[in-house]
């Protein structure tokens, strides 16, 4: 098995992309060396390789927080420009699917994407997505690898356990190169 290179300014950027580190791993990196820890695990990753590459510093992206200018909300109510997730569209929600709402992903994109649709097409939305969810057809977003990995692993080999398909994980992302499931990566149950 291959040992990850700690993440250290004199690392090559190349290597650095070629590895998995933990967004842990990365804001601690940042913090150490004066950069912004801001953004996700994508900025994250693309600011320090830019700083490896020659000391550039990527600025933070300023995030404008607008406040919903939505009222009372009804099933009519068409769904505002620049959608922000707030407590009076929780209650909504709420109300209308139950406690066990929450505002995932696919939902979130769904509603930024379709503005000016109405909230009740916003809910038969939402069971639609869950459905989707159910039988596994939702895409997991390209920054949640273990997730993805996990799901793939499972889709491959039904009958293994959670811990052998974390084993197996451990040991891909300790390599360089992508960090998909592939079915050599059950060589880590036999090391």
């Amino acid at each position: 098995m291959s040992d990850r290179p700690d993440l250290q300014k004199d690392l090559d950027s190349k290597i650095f992309r070629s590895y998995y580190y933990l967004k842990e791993e990365l804001t601690t990196f940042c913090r150490a060396e004066g950069l912004p820890v801001s953004g996700g695990k994508k900025e994250l990753t693309e600011r320090i390789a830019s700083y490896l590459d020659g000391g550039e510093i990527i600025a933070e992206k300023p995030v404008a927080r607008k406040k919903s200018g939505v009222g009372f909300i009804t099933d009519d109510t068409p769904i505002e420009p620049d959608f922000v997730c707030s407590q009076k569209h929780r209650a909504f929600f709420e109300e209308k699917i139950g406690k066990g709402f929450s505002f995932n992903v696919a939902f979130q994109k769904w509603l930024k994407a379709n503005t000016g649709k109405t909230y009740g097409q916003a809910v038969d939305a939402y069971y639609q997505i869950r459905e989707e969810k159910k039988k596994g057809g939702t895409k997991i977003d390209s920054q949640f690898e273990y997730n993805t990995y996990i799901r793939d692993f499972f889709a491959e080999n039904q009958g293994k356990t959670l811990k052998e398909a974390i084993k197996c994980w451990n040991y891909k992302k300790s390599m360089p190169g992508h960090n998909r499931y592939e079915q050599a990566d059950l060589e880590a149950l036999v090391l």
